[in-house]
């Protein structure tokens, strides 16, 4: 007969597992701000707490058997805890299950390493270092990079790894930890024909202040290079006019627009704005543009600028198209664009835009817009603007959007520090090479 107290462990457990998933997926909500994720937030680490007090029991019937499992919320879940949990260790207990978990499993620990404390995984280093397969070193070189924790001797010889992608984690702590490396290797990141790595090798310059990164993310989109999602996101989180024109163009491809909408909305710029206008009609991107604009502008979330929700289409007969990609992503929650009702708006707002003055939620763009924006915008933009701060200030300030939120708005409230220069000319200060 089954005890109560293994029954209640169980609802702990699956209560955690659905709320850590329920708050991954608010990470990157369109239609969820960062108060949302802290309610959700609170009820997991009370699950967890539920499953970390019980300590042995817990940890024997239920833990270690989750650890084992192909639910990735459930294994994360699970990791955390016992992360968490000192007698029996329980980071062991992770550390062991870590070296022979299944490829399908392993973001799962990583996400609850990167949620757990930086002091402690230190320790971790070694053993995450020794891996040989390509992803789980990608996967522990990205763990390190967000937690700011420096691979000590091995990092001149991983910035030199055959994968591409290895390097390109490699890179990022490297930016991180502010590590010198060779000006040789780096011209050759920068030059690399692989995305990911030309990506990392960008913004380690732009850390750095690199006049060299800017000219490859400029020569990225104008050369319309395959995967420039995010040298297009640079270029408008540069936020000037000449360079919302470059992204106009982009426009011209259809493979390109939504990367090309994405970035427009952090460019703050009228005439970014007025561009998202044109396309409010066009059913494959309407609600890409409408987010934009409403980014820039601050147009309020009324009822009246959204047309009403229509019921989805039944899935397209499989001898129809066979490549469509079903996955319902946070795009698709965006609203589409009551036109007319938008245009009106717009036409008694546009007055009050300057043309050379960059806007974010209908603020001139500086510190308050910024710090409000990273505190009531939708969760999936906040990353961005993260990034923004970060690159702004050349890595001294740093807001963990991932992290659990009372760390972040602890790195918000650092925000108050930051100097006037943090939002002079994006290019003001960069040096050669």
């Amino acid at each position: 007969m089954r005890d109560v107290l293994t029954d209640v462990l169980e609802q702990h457990l699956s209560e955690a597992a659905f709320l850590w998933g329920q708050r991954e997926r608010g990470l990157c909500a369109p239609n969820l701000v960062l108060a949302d994720v802290a309610e959700t937030e609170e009820r997991l680490l009370a699950h967890v707490d539920g499953l970390a007090v019980a300590g042995p029991p817990a940890v024997e019937k239920l833990l270690i058997p989750a650890l084992e499992e192909m639910e990735e919320e459930q294994v994360a879940a699970a990791a955390y805890t016992l992360l968490n949990i000192q007698e029996p260790p329980g980071t062991d207990l992770v550390r062991t299950a870590l070296e022979v978990a299944s490829p399908e499993v392993l973001p799962a620990f990583y996400r609850a390493l990167e949620l757990w404390d930086s002091a402690a995984l230190r320790t971790w280093v070694p053993a995450l270092l020794k891996q040989e397969e390509p992803t789980r070193l990608t996967l522990s070189l990205e763990l390190l990079a967000s937690h700011g924790v420096d691979p000590g001797p091995p990092l001149p010889e991983l910035l030199r790894h055959e994968e591409p992608k290895v390097v390109a984690a490699a890179l990022r702590v490297a930016a991180r930890i502010h590590h010198p490396f060779d000006r040789h290797l780096y011209q050759s990141c920068l030059g690399s024909t692989a995305p990911a790595l030309r990506d990392a090798a960008i913004q380690t310059g732009l850390l750095e202040g690199r006049r060299s990164a800017w000219a490859a993310c400029q020569s990225a989109v104008e050369s319309t290079a395959p995967d420039l999602a995010f040298p297009a996101l640079l270029l408008a989180l540069g936020g000037e006019a000449r360079d919302v024109e470059r992204l106009r163009k982009l426009l011209h491809e259809p493979r390109h627009r939504p990367a090309t909408f994405w970035a427009l909305g952090f460019s703050g710029r009228r005439s970014a704005a007025e561009i998202c206008l044109e396309w409010m009609e066009d059913p494959a991107v309407s609600h890409l543009a409408l987010e934009a604009f409403r980014s820039i502008t601050g147009l309020p979330q009324e009822e009246r600028f959204a047309m009403p929700p229509v019921e989805e289409d039944p899935l397209p007969p499989l001898e129809e198209d066979l490549a469509a990609d079903l996955t319902h992503g946070p795009e698709d929650d965006l609203p589409r664009p009551a036109t007319t009702e938008v245009l009106a708006w717009w036409k008694l707002e546009r007055r009050r835009f300057d043309l050379e003055r960059r806007y974010l939620h209908g603020e001139p763009f500086g510190m308050e817009a910024l710090s409000a924006a990273l505190l009531t915008a939708p969760m999936r933009r906040r990353h961005v603007l993260a990034l923004e701060v970060t690159l702004r200030s050349r890595g001294r300030l740093n807001v963990p959007t991932r992290a659990w939120t009372s760390l972040q708005r602890k790195a918000l409230a650092n925000l108050g520090t930051a100097a006037p220069s943090l939002f002079r000319s994006w290019t003001s200060g960069l040096h050669e090479p």
